[in-house]
């Protein structure tokens, strides 16, 4: 059986390959965060609440110090990417189509086939683990067909996750923050505040507070998986579902698209609208957001009717 922790496997063994490339290439801060990164993936579950703690503590101090630096992989020219791109066309996009497809229609076929009888995948992660066996499927078809040095798509990635940075773990750290959240009674506290402002047997306004918490608690915390635990906590379980009898998947659903929309707004979700203004070289570090602001507030509006219609509507 391939279960949930081959991801963390996989994971683990990626980040440690990156480890090695910034350790060969002098990048020792680079060198110490992805190997930290490394043995929380592949010992996470072996270490003590406490070792995992220091582990956490060690990438926060690694990045702050400011020491972590770009890779700069010998690549091929700029005038032989462009005569790739030209031969090989829209082809290109074959390995990122792969990894989505596997998911999709390997899921598909796991649950309304036989093949979901033969318990070769963990039950309740297959989609996750075909996603995982998507990106090895991509990364065997990409060098069986463009044959480029076997090193290449390390140092690749490398280069790419070196260039965001400690960020690429911000939504791992946010969500892990929500849960802390969580576990310290703030949903509670937040569900007594808003019960206290919201006249009783107010549905329409409940879903509206519910919504406005998870968007402005996403863009505090810069991830709507840090959110969700804290606004399900208030007022999504407690309110929405148990006293308004309300549809507990559609709530949820619903709450982290909200959340989804505070995403586009914060520069706290740095992987998604600062990171890409960095790497595009935006005079406007905030250009991202505010091209996103006008899609972000129609559709948070859309998703409070979708919440009120579809938990308690239909």
């Amino acid at each position: 059986m391939i279960t949930y922790a081959a991801l963390y496997t996989l994971a683990g063994l990626v980040f440690g390959t990156w480890a090695l490339l910034s350790l060969r290439g002098g990048r020792w801060a680079n060198a110490a965060f992805w190997g930290l990164l490394a043995a929380s993936f592949l010992a996470g579950d072996h270490l003590s609440d406490l070792a995992n703690g220091a582990l956490v503590l060690g990438l926060v101090a690694l990045a702050a110090s400011g020491r972590l630096r770009r890779s700069t992989p010998a690549t091929t020219a700029p005038a032989e990417r462009q005569a790739l791109s030209e031969r090989l066309g829209n082809r290109l996009f074959l390995p990122a189509l792969i990894v989505p497809l596997t998911a999709v229609c390997g899921t598909l076929a796991y649950t309304y086939t036989p093949l979901g009888r033969t318990g070769l995948l963990e039950a309740r992660h297959e989609t996750l683990i075909l996603f995982g066996i998507g990106v090895v499927v991509a990364l065997a078809t990409t060098l069986a067909w463009l044959r480029p040095p076997p090193i290449a798509a390390a140092e690749e990635g490398g280069r790419l996750l070196d260039s965001i940075g400690w960020a690429a773990i911000m939504p791992q750290m946010l969500a892990a923050l929500g849960a802390v959240f969580a576990l310290a009674g703030i949903g509670p506290l937040i569900g007594g505040l808003a019960g206290a402002v919201i006249p009783p047997g107010s549905v329409l306004l409940t879903v509206v507070v519910y919504g406005l918490g998870m968007a402005l608690f996403t863009m505090v915390m810069g991830n709507a998986f840090a959110a969700f635990p804290v606004m399900a906590a208030a007022i999504g379980i407690p309110v929405l579902v148990e006293q308004y009898g309300g549809n507990a998947a559609v709530i949820g659903a619903g709450g982290m698209l909200a959340g989804f929309c505070g995403t586009l707004l914060t520069p706290m979700a740095a992987n998604y609208n600062i990171v890409p203004a960095a790497l595009l070289e935006l005079r406007d570090p905030h250009g991202v957001i505010r091209q996103q602001a006008g899609t972000a507030v129609p559709l948070w509006v859309c998703t409070v009717a979708i919440i009120y219609v579809g938990a308690f509507v239909l």
